[in-house]
């Protein structure tokens, strides 16, 4: 089972289950928003029945069954270990919304966008950006801005995102054949690793390397600058163009591995995802030359990405850089994920990968837990686990912490492990 098929709940009753746990030990996810209403009644009548009818409105979307303050603190999310996509908004995104500019960005007319993208180009040390829904959007755009017309190949980790979880949009939206490589030192590709999967042969029976497409991080293990760089060096040589999927690059670079500029330098373009372990509620960007995101706004439209008002995304997604991986807020993550750990292994438990930012991989197997037990177990004490993935992002606090220690305990009492 992929940890994608593991964030689907299997039933309406377990996601009925959690929601009831959530609802009694938190008292603010139990109240409806006050604010509107007694705002509302400081002034006029009018006032008044309009916070009223707001917040009549939004108890009847919700149906009842769901909190109307969903921004004033992380809610499920803070119990919730299966993906860092779990995190939600805060006020300062909901204020920054609020008072964001309206216009159109496909005339990019918006200064909120504008500047974000300027803003990101700066960070990264690029000319340019341009602003996508998604990381999946982000990848498949770049790409196909990239590659003119096959026949040609993408080289990339057999574990990538571009290759796993993105519906074959480099075989439908470029016709590109994807050549995959396996680390030899099983967590992240090296340069031998890549030239073996390389095809840089003229011979008409083969399909050329045109792009290597590399994921930072991946899995939550980071791929090193030093070897980014080899990569990098040998690929222009050889006339290939470097893509990074840098979805969690933020990770990567809160852990000290290297600057953002000096990753980014490696590569022709890079996919940077807001919405993840950053916490904005939607949106990726990606940056590059001038010409390279001019093509890509072109690709970006023809695929349905075209956005009118964006400053309502871009302005959340400016507070997500500037308050969570700015703030330091990663970083807190990362101790968090090795504090996991430890109590892992201070169990007898086995982890299946390094621990380097916010993933902690456990060794279910090694231990004779199956990944439903171990969700199982966690349902018990209102915890979303996704099997032995563990995503740590930085809205996961000591409360749930405890909540996985006490699932620990459950599930490894009375198994051989190696104390």
């Amino acid at each position: 089972m992929s940890y994608i098929s593991r964030l689907l709940p299997r039933s309406s009753s377990i996601v009925k289950a959690g929601w009831i746990h959530l609802r009694v030990n938190s008292v603010r996810l139990n109240q409806p928003r006050r604010c509107i209403s007694s705002r509302a009644t400081s002034t006029n009548g009018s006032t008044s029945r309009l916070g009223e009818h707001m917040e009549n409105e939004a108890q009847h979307l919700n149906n009842g069954t769901v909190p109307v303050d969903n921004w004033s603190h992380p809610g499920p999310a803070a119990f919730d270990f299966r993906s860092d996509v779990m995190t939600t908004p805060t006020m300062r995104m909901l204020s920054a919304i609020s008072s964001t500019t309206l216009l159109d960005d496909v005339y990019q007319l918006d200064p909120t966008t504008n500047n974000l993208e300027a803003f990101i180009a700066e960070l990264t040390g690029k000319e340019t950006s341009l602003f996508v829904l998604s990381g999946t959007m982000g990848n498949q755009v770049a790409i196909r801005a990239h590659l003119q017309g096959p026949p040609h190949s993408v080289v990339t980790d057999h574990r990538s995102h571009i290759w796993k979880y993105e519906a074959g949009g480099v075989a439908s939206l470029c016709g590109a054949l994807i050549r995959l490589v396996e680390p030899s030192n099983g967590d992240f590709v090296t340069l031998e690793d890549v030239q073996k999967q390389t095809v840089l042969s003229t011979n008409v029976h083969y399909c050329p390397t045109k792009l290597i497409s590399l994921e930072n991080t991946l899995d939550g293990i980071i791929l090193p600058l030093a070897e980014c760089r080899r990569i990098s060096t040998w690929a222009r040589e050889n006339d290939i163009i470097m893509h990074l999927d840098g979805a969690r690059l933020w990770e990567a670079v809160a852990s000290g591995a290297g600057s953002l500029k000096d990753y980014c330098a490696c590569f022709d373009s890079i996919s940077l995802c807001f919405s993840k372990g950053l916490g904005a509620p939607i949106g990726s960007i990606i940056v590059g030359t001038q010409p390279f995101c001019d093509r890509a706004r072109w690709i970006r439209k023809s695929i349905g990405g075209g956005l009118r008002q964006a400053g309502v995304v871009t302005a959340a997604a400016r507070v997500a850089v500037e308050d969570t991986f700015l703030g330091g807020k990663l970083q807190a993550s990362h101790l968090r994920a090795q504090r996991i750990a430890q109590m892992w292994r201070d169990r007898g438990g086995k982890l299946a990968n390094p621990v380097q930012t916010n993933m902690v991989w456990l060794d279910l197997e090694a231990a004779g837990i199956t990944d439903e037990g171990f969700v199982e177990e966690g349902e018990k004490v209102g915890l979303m686990l996704g099997g032995g993935r563990l995503v740590i992002h930085y809205q996961i606090g000591d409360e749930a912490v405890m909540k996985l220690e006490g699932v620990m305990d459950a599930v490894l009492k009375g198994k051989k492990t190696n104390r």
